[in-house]
């Protein structure tokens, strides 16, 4: 049978890969998180690759560690760009990706975040224009969220305690504002760099100033610096904070300390419904563990998925960035998700597909993140579309 060249072309074009770059902190102080993220999405890209890719053709994952360094980040994201990947998924830490933004709207390339929090990663660029989207609670929803939780337990004597980083400073900012929304105002800030070993002296002024709860806002080991010293000075005031504190860094380094600990969470580790629950038991297969960080996992499987329905509504092969962003923003099919129900989770005007109905109270019991509130796990049970 004689073959066009048109037809030829296109069976080849049917066997090249879709090239989809990933970026985060595999190796390095953040690789705790920035594994599970990575797994998540090759677990959704074998997933995906088995029923047949893109049209035909596979997905194929191109890996760049930044290890959790700004400089670096910014120079694995240039080599993805070189590499003229189709889109890229990831970034743990905000102050790492938010040292290579531009070039990724510059270079008309979508990246979807499925970890990094801080507010200012989706509101760099005005929407309509922004290549940027996200999968993840922002600090802007989680600090008012848990402000609400503190208010509502009574605790009206906040010490804030936040690192130096990007990420500690745009969360330091949103917890202020937040408090303030309240009439409140924190008792106490401490203002520390990654890395610090003893908060002794922190800790004895916040106790000193009456507060009598800590809203720690830092991304590793310093949260169980936190804990652990609070228990060494047998001060039993609860800590809080965001998604951070149910990091191996927090529940591992302050074991009992972080016993009662509050956190937001997106997702809980609980086969609370038949998608978790396949989700769940498929990780565990494939890696033989369970997800060390289950929200970074959870979070960048859906994101994967996400991209990949923005793909399916490109009929004609032509996968390029305006195309995508196009396709994200629009009507996409609704994808029935681990974390929630995805049903036109982008637009022009809104880049995060999160919403604070999606968001719940986590509480650390016996070493693990758990719901809580009882009826928070059985809302999980109920589809939770964006508002």
């Amino acid at each position: 049978m004689w073959v066009t060249p048109v037809q030829l072309a296109q069976a080849q074009a049917s066997q090249t890969p879709v090239r989809v770059g990933v970026i985060g902190p595999f190796t390095g102080p953040s690789a705790d998180f920035g594994v599970p993220m990575l797994n998540g999405i090759r677990l959704a890209t074998d997933e995906i690759n088995g029923v047949g890719g893109y049209l035909g053709r596979p997905i194929e994952l191109v890996v760049k560690d930044d290890m959790a360094d700004p400089a670096r980040g910014r120079q694995m994201a240039q080599e993805l760009l070189t590499e003229k990947v189709t889109a890229v998924i990831g970034f743990c830490n905000t102050g790492v990706a938010l040292k290579a933004l531009d070039l990724f709207q510059q270079g008309k390339t979508p990246l979807i975040v499925p970890c990094a929090t801080g507010t200012a990663i989706t509101s760099t660029y005005p929407a309509p224009e922004s290549y940027i989207f996200r999968v993840q609670g922002r600090d802007a929803l989680q600090a008012p969220m848990m402000v609400d939780e503190i208010v509502k337990r009574g605790w009206d004597k906040v010490a804030i305690f936040a690192d130096t980083t990007g990420y500690g400073e745009g969360g330091y900012k949103d917890v202020v504002e937040a408090l303030a929304a309240k009439n409140l105002k924190p008792v106490h800030v401490a203002r520390f760099p990654v890395g610090v070993k003893d908060l002794t002296a922190e800790l004895t002024a916040a106790r000193n100033a009456g507060a009598n709860v800590i809203y720690s806002y830092t991304v590793g080991p310093e949260n169980a610096v936190i804990a652990n010293g609070k228990k060494a000075l047998g001060w039993k005031v609860s800590q809080v904070g965001p998604w951070t504190l149910s990091f191996p860094f927090f529940l591992d380094g302050a074991k009992d300390a972080a016993e009662g600990a509050l956190t937001v969470q997106t997702f809980v580790a609980e086969p609370s419904n038949e998608r978790r629950a396949s989700f769940l038991s498929g990780y565990s297969r494939k890696y033989q563990r369970k997800p060390a960080v289950p929200m970074a996992a959870a979070n960048a499987y859906d994101a994967t998925y996400l991209l990949m329905y923005s793909f399916l509504g490109i009929r004609d092969g032509n996968l390029s960035g305006p195309a995508i962003k196009d396709a994200l923003e629009g009507k996409m099919k609704t994808y029935y998700g681990v974390v929630t129900t995805y049903d036109h989770p982008f637009s022009a005007s809104d880049k995060d597909a999160i919403t604070r109905n999606m968001l719940v109270i986590g509480m650390v019991k016996n070493g693990a993140v758990t719901f809580a509130y009882p009826e928070d796990a059985k809302r999980s049970l109920i589809v939770q579309r964006k508002q």
